[in-house]
């Protein structure tokens, strides 16, 4: 089924988030995962692409399981570093494999690789033009807090509006551990113009290691009160696991309160958080 016509309901859903194994990796934990997870009917399932794209088969064979698994699957694709025969490749495995939906993302250039001297997809926005024609329901990726190599939101927004405008189904955020920041960026959308729904990435903490890592690579805003959560039970990982998974269910309740229907949980491979988080939900959704 396609993610856009499961958003068209308007009904609260939550979606997880898995990786492939990596290069050489057995598939049976991750398969294990996915069947653990379908089991709680979550919307759809996303697949990444693996790092640096080095396990894109992977991700159609995952995705294909999720799809077995009885549940929608959402299969990443990157293009960075893609030629447009490589990419016409991808797309012909995942339509044999019944992938319905495709989340276009520009990924990020392997460490200490050369530049291709023509490079057919430089930005995600290309990726999607290519797609367009197709008959694939099309995902993006949006920052609340800015993408970290843009200086300005309003710049930012300004190229998602580009991919909206080509051809975007619809939206998935980075993580965000503030609700504001969402509902904030959330109105900054519609007042550029973008209508396409947005659904809210939600990420649950689960220890302080995690924590530190996610600050790292995004400069998320934390709050006072997530960042008592963390000083308090952060080198306690039972606590921080329940601390974590409240904090996390607590967001998604406010989003729903809110009006905002969709929420993607990532998950991290790790199906007992969704488990516990979906026992908080129990009664809303």
């Amino acid at each position: 089924m396609k993610i856009k016509d499961l958003l068209a309901k308007g009904t609260p859903s939550v979606s997880f988030e898995v990786f492939p194994p990596k290069k050489d990796a057995p598939f049976e934990p991750v398969k294990e995962a996915v069947a653990r997870l379908a089991r709680l009917n979550p919307s759809f399932i996303s697949v990444t692409y693996g790092a640096s794209g080095n396990a894109q088969a992977n991700t159609a064979e995952i995705a294909s399981f999720v799809q077995a698994c009885g549940t929608p699957a959402l299969a990443h694709l990157t293009c960075l570093t893609s030629s447009r025969e490589r990419i016409a490749d991808e797309i012909t495995d995942l339509r044999s494999r019944g992938i319905e939906n495709i989340l276009c993302l520009r990924g990020d250039a392997p460490a200490n690789a050369a530049a291709p001297a023509a490079q057919a997809f430089a930005h995600a926005v290309d990726l999607v033009r290519a797609l367009r024609p197709s008959t694939f329901c099309l995902g993006g990726a949006c920052y609340p807090e800015c993408h970290p190599e843009c200086a300005h939101l309003a710049d930012d927004i300004a190229h998602l509006k580009e991919k909206v405008d080509a051809g975007l189904d619809f939206l998935t955020t980075q993580m965000f551990f503030d609700n504001n920041v969402f509902y904030r960026y959330l109105a900054k959308l519609r007042g550029a113009g973008i209508v396409a729904p947005v659904i809210a990435g939600i990420m649950p903490v689960t220890n302080g290691r995690q924590i530190k890592r996610i600050c790292q690579l995004s400069g998320t805003y934390l709050p006072s009160r997530f960042k008592a959560i963390v000083d308090r039970f952060g080198d306690d990982p039972e606590s921080m696991l329940s601390a974590g998974v409240v904090y996390a269910a607590e967001q998604i309740v406010d989003l729903f309160a809110n009006g905002v229907n969709a929420v993607h949980v990532y998950t991290m491979n790790r199906p007992e958080v969704a488990e516990r988080i979906m026992s908080n939900l129990k009664g809303i959704i």
